[in-house]
């Protein structure tokens, strides 16, 4: 015992401890609904009957309720009437606690490194009353041996059933309203950015542009690169080796950064079950000129999962004045026809004829062209829909179906909401800007869009712009070049497993790696806009999410179930194997059990199957480990209510990790992240950088700098606000602050909240809070009580001592602001 008070004292002592893993002080845990599976909760779709105080939002079904119920009544049938009127309430609580939207908290199963608990954790109150009323029936509950040691010890039972943090004890959770207010909603930050999260679900692309399905029932995906190859995926994510098709040597592209040209659409005609016919879409070169090519293949009679490369007809050609502004986009609509996205030609304020390609209806160039392809063995390559627009206009090509388009870079077609089918066939499209402003518009039939004349909302061409007859139509969202510079159109989303994102349309900016949001108000008409970031701190902590992406959101997709989808690269350049697909999930709610399920029809496979293997990780939350039984006991290590040989090696491994950084001449780097030029910063996202800049850092982060040793567990404080990193005044600092620093960098406990500059004062940096008082639940520092960020009133000193820095940091008695 005497050895440990040494251990222990001599680590208080240490001047480079701020914050500890270790359980002297336990930080309070942020609201993170789980269930027993490791899944968010969800709505039952039938009325649970047993488990009644669930019925609307938790962990069970129906199905799952009745097991519950039946389970109850093999116990209660061992009671008297004295006992069911004593004790039935009490079991019926313990036995539904699998229901609440907390189980996984409630039963320990957040946390490998302790045993699943069979009673649910237990306010002391309540578990004092459970134990006098009843502690009969605990051999009934649970077969742990530790709970029939102690049935007569109340309070030994009571404490076993303890949880370390009081917030989620049952019954008191029930009536927290910090954690019940927002339940089954999707959290936002301060700013109003909604938090989600990603699964991984391909990597190691070049420039990923399309990912799409082929509505065959199979559940395939086939994700097409720019240099001209498409690979298929099977619903297990296993790649096939053979490419399904390989163009490579048609398509022109190069590995410049930021090439427009190449493989750049694909498509499945709407029966391609029954007739095997896909169209594609890329750049040519015919001499010393450019073009794009519209083609038709077939598959191959012999591999389902490849195409017959000598199937192809080439449906249509167009020239390209310049390199960039390619369009790209080709997709049936609900009519069944085809719908073809050409840019304007390129170079700069489509600068072609009198009015531009957009504006100039005899060419195909800035259009939205709708050709029919069906039945077209014999005959012509394609027909023109006798509805089309323009098709009595000897002054329009009869191919047009809007127009006015400056270079439309991912559209997609609404499959409506579910039940009621509302918004049902609308085609959504991302319309790239000039030098100010990208949109959103709806593609409606013979609709002008306005390029060249207006760019979003604005007058580009201020002669066209006043043209009376312009008659154009403004988009349903706009935003500045502040806050992306190159728009890339999304989906609305209408799948099953995420009923919170219904009706949302999602898309992203392919320069700033924004990701927004938007959802139409019945009531307005309008279009409410919301930017979508990275959960932060417990958020995305469940099994296979992460919450960082790369910054260049180059296109999105929606699978066969109606799941989303986006792709991005570290660099954009189609050389380069850094594209990686992601899958858009909602932590804050999923579907009930078995509603998403569907069965795939299975594909013969004579290709080589490729397994994925995830390289993304979850950023900012270490996820928690098994640890080994202790020696001689029968509790594992890391129980709540026991100290092991564990905890005494932790103590011995930190005096020796300490002792070892002393003797280093060199420290290891401070636990910081690199921030990006101001340009390209945003906050409330986490997104993966492009070898000059590293992911965008959120509003509130922070980071600890300081120790001499290099060591990641403790420092200085600072946090990131307004696109700057500065520090905090520590006249109020306590273990309460260092509560909320601890969940945000994903430590569990606190030791030590230094002050007086135990690890410098940063006087290079900006002192961006001050009077900060916590009640450490916060999920950042700026939610806690402060001045105001930027005002202050602290003064910095600082001391030098050899090659160790020792310094103060002083509160300025005079409250006066820094000279």
């Amino acid at each position: 015992m005497g050895l440990f008070r040494s251990i222990l004292g001599d680590l208080m002592q240490s001047p480079f401890i701020l914050l500890y893993l270790l359980g002297l002080w336990t930080a309070p845990v942020i609201s993170h609904p789980q269930c027993l599976d490791f899944k968010p909760p969800f709505q039952p779709q039938q009325e649970l009957q047993f488990c009644v105080m669930y019925k609307y939002f938790g962990c069970c079904d129906f199905a799952r309720d009745q097991e519950l119920m039946t389970k109850f009544y093999q116990i209660v049938d061992n009671f008297d009437y004295y006992g069911y009127a004593n004790c039935a309430g009490y079991i019926q609580d313990l036995i539904c606690q699998e229901c609440s939207p907390y189980a996984a908290h409630l039963f320990d199963a957040e946390d490998p490194s302790t045993p699943l608990r069979s009673i649910p954790g237990l306010c002391p109150d309540y578990c004092s009353q459970f134990y006098s009323k009843c502690r009969s029936t605990i051999s009934l509950l649970s077969e742990d041996p530790r709970l029939s040691e102690l049935e007569h010890d109340q309070h030994g039972f009571c404490r076993y059933l303890e949880l370390d943090d009081p917030d989620y004890c049952y019954p008191h959770i029930l009536t927290n309203e910090q954690l019940g207010k927002n339940l089954g909603r999707m959290t936002s930050d301060l700013d109003g950015c909604l938090q989600l999260c990603l699964e991984e679900v391909a990597n190691g692309l070049r420039n990923p542009l399309a990912m799409i399905h082929a509505n065959d029932g199979t559940h395939r995906f086939f994700v097409a690169e720019q240099i001209g190859l498409v690979w298929v995926y099977l619903p297990n994510k296993s790649k096939l080796e053979r490419p399904f098709l390989n163009i490579t040597k048609a398509v022109l592209t190069s590995p410049w950064e930021g090439d427009e040209r190449g493989f750049l659409g694909l498509t499945f005609h709407p029966r391609f079950k029954y007739n095997g016919k896909l169209y594609v879409y890329y750049s040519i070169e015919v001499g010393f000129d450019e073009r794009i090519r519209i083609s038709e293949f077939r598959i191959s009679a012999a591999d389902k999962n490849v195409v017959d490369h000598g199937s192809e007809r080439i449906i249509l050609e167009i020239d390209e004045p310049a390199s960039n502004h390619n369009g790209g986009q080709i997709l049936f609509a609900d009519d069944g026809y085809l719908y073809i996205f050409t840019g304007d030609g390129g170079m700069a304020g489509d600068p072609f004829g009198k009015y531009g390609n957009a504006q100039n209806k005899s060419a195909l160039l800035g259009k939205v062209l709708r050709i029919d392809v069906n039945d077209n063995e014999r005959g012509p390559l394609y027909r023109i829909p006798p509805d089309n627009p323009f098709v009595h206009n000897h002054d329009a090509r009869p191919e047009v179906y809007a127009y006015g388009v400056r270079n439309m870079w991912r559209c997609s077609v609404d499959r409506g909401d579910p039940y009621t089918k509302q918004g049902k066939g609308r085609l959504f499209c991302g319309d790239v800007g000039q030098n100010k402003y990208e949109e959103i518009d709806i593609v409606e039939k013979g609709k002008n869009y306005g390029w060249r004349a207006k760019e979003g909302f604005s007058c580009y061409d201020k002669k066209l712009c006043i043209n009376g007859s312009l008659d154009d139509v403004l988009p349903i969202y706009a935003y500045p070049h502040k806050m992306g510079k190159s728009v890339t159109g999304g989906y609305v989303y209408r799948g099953c497993e995420y009923p919170n994102l219904n009706g949302m349309y999602i898309f992203g900016d392919f320069m700033s790696g924004r990701l927004m949001s938007l959802k139409e108000n019945r009531n307005t008409g309008q279009w409410d806009y919301n930017e979508i970031c990275m959960g932060i701190g417990q958020t995305c902590a469940f099994p296979n999410l992460i919450n960082n992406y790369y910054q260049y959101i180059i296109s999105f997709a929606e699978d066969e179930a109606g799941e989303l989808y986006f792709m991005s690269t570290k660099l954009a350049s189609a050389t380069t194997p850094s594209g990686v697909v992601y899958k858009i999930v909602d932590p804050s709610r999923r579907a009930p059990p078995r509603k998403c399920h569907y069965n795939p029809i299975p594909v013969q496979v004579k290709s080589r199957l490729i397994k994925f293997k995830p390289k993304e990780t979850l950023i900012g939350v270490d996820m928690p480990r098994k640890r080994p039984m202790a020696s001689g006991g029968d509790e594992p290590t890391g129980s709540p209510h026991t100290t092991t040989k564990d905890w005494f090696q932790e103590l011995l491994d930190i005096l020796r990790e300490r002792d070892t950084a002393r003797g280093r001449t060199t420290p290891s780097p401070a636990t910081t992240t690199r921030v990006p030029r101001q340009s390209r910063q945003r906050k409330g996202r986490r997104r993966k950088g492009n070898g000059k800049s590293e992911r965008v850092i959120y509003r509130g982060a922070v980071r600890l700098v300081g120790d001499e040793a290099g060591r990641k567990d403790r420092g200085r404080v600072e946090i990131y606000v307004n696109g700057q990193w500065g520090t905090v005044c520590d006249d109020l600092w306590n273990t309460r602050s260092v509560a909320v620093v601890c969940r945000q960098l994903g430590f569990s406990h606190a030791l030590k909240a230094s002050k007086n500059a135990e690890f410098g004062e940063g006087r290079h940096l900006k002192m961006l809070l001050d009077d900060v008082q916590c009640e450490g639940t916060e999920e950042t520092l700026l939610d806690c009580q402060h001045a105001g960020v930027g005002t202050h009133n602290c003064f910095y000193t600082e001391r030098w001592h050899g090659n160790a820095i020792r310094m103060a940091f002083v509160r300025d008695r005079r409250k006066r602001h820094e000279s």
